[in-house]
């Protein structure tokens, strides 16, 4: 049996690694984080080793590698704040075990240079998790633009909000050092579609940038993309309710929206079963928008004709 360690076992997005774990059949054998609120690991296993530190869980590592074969971590997934993911890789690596890291896989790119020369050192491989490339609708609207490669003069309209509350400002977050902004924290994944869908990057323009949004326009090979990025609730385009959705994700090409929001429950499933399959996505396939997120998150704000219909210049 496939057995894995994750790091971050009380964040918000631990639970789809431990399902995905789960689903696919394969052993959580430690997890760590500093909040002990991690109740929501006897779901999936009763012998889940769990350290509050991770220095504890580091050496439970080393212990397990030079252990019998059946004992030995195959796989850590990363699920710590932004800006501990670097670190985080490093020791997995370390260890001898392959990575699984959530979303972005750094803030700073050039750390991805380090990422591969550490790759080679410990003959292990880095993995992250951009689990759109696997959303059904979006996989047949690749195949349609497929089947008419020659056309580059698609228009198309990004637009997602999520509304955050006061408690976002006030963890690592809202520190753009940290979390990378708006465009790293909450865009990567979107900005890494489009560059799948619609090839790299010809030339970008940032028409808004500040804590809570960042917009604009890009020209990629096949397409012009007005995009906006937000977690402002004025930014939806519906009234917060109790139970009601409090996000808004949309993607319009040639006039027509592609839904895909819902209908992928077993996205974190999927990522795992393609990863493990050996479809991962590597470094490599992560460089192009963690670059152009770096880009848009410094150059400069460039004053004209509004872009995006939610931007008010």
């Amino acid at each position: 049996m496939t057995n894995f360690a994750l790091i971050g076992a009380a964040g918000f997005v631990a639970p789809r690694h431990m399902r995905a774990i789960n689903d696919v059949g394969c052993r959580l054998v430690a997890a760590t984080d500093p909040h002990v609120s991690v109740g929501v690991l006897d779901k999936y296993s009763l012998d889940t080793k769990f350290f509050p530190e991770i220095e504890g869980f580091n050496r439970y590592l080393e212990e397990l590698q030079r252990g019998p074969q059946e004992d030995r971590v195959d796989w850590v997934s990363v699920c710590s704040p932004n800006y501990l993911h670097f670190a985080h890789i490093y020791m997995a690596l370390q260890s001898g075990a392959n990575v699984l890291c959530e979303k972005p896989l750094v803030v700073d790119p050039r750390d991805l240079d380090i990422l591969q020369i550490l790759e080679q050192r410990y003959g292990r491989r880095v993995f992250t998790v951009l689990q759109l490339r696997l959303q059904p609708n979006l996989l047949k609207l690749k195949e349609e633009l497929d089947k008419h490669p020659e056309k580059s003069d698609h228009e198309v309209l990004l637009t997602y909000v999520t509304a955050r509350g006061p408690w976002y400002d006030a963890t690592w977050k809202g520190r753009e050092e940290h979390s990378g902004g708006v465009g790293v924290n909450i865009g990567i994944h979107l900005l890494d579609v489009l560059l799948w869908l619609f090839g790299d990057v010809v030339s970008y323009e940032v028409h808004l940038r500040n804590p809570k949004q960042v917009g604009g326009v890009l020209q990629l090979q096949r397409a012009r993309v007005r995009w906006f990025l937000s977690t402002e609730q004025s930014d939806l385009p519906f009234v917060i309710e109790p139970g009601v959705k409090f996000s808004h994700r949309e993607i319009v090409v040639d006039g027509e929206s592609v839904e895909f929001s819902g209908g992928f429950i077993d996205a974190h499933t999927s990522v795992y079963k393609e990863t493990l399959a050996g479809r991962g996505m590597s470094i490599a396939h992560a460089r192009p928008a963690a670059e152009l997120a770096d880009s848009l998150r410094t150059s400069p704000i460039v004053t004209g004709e509004p872009s995006h219909p939610l931007i008010q210049r």
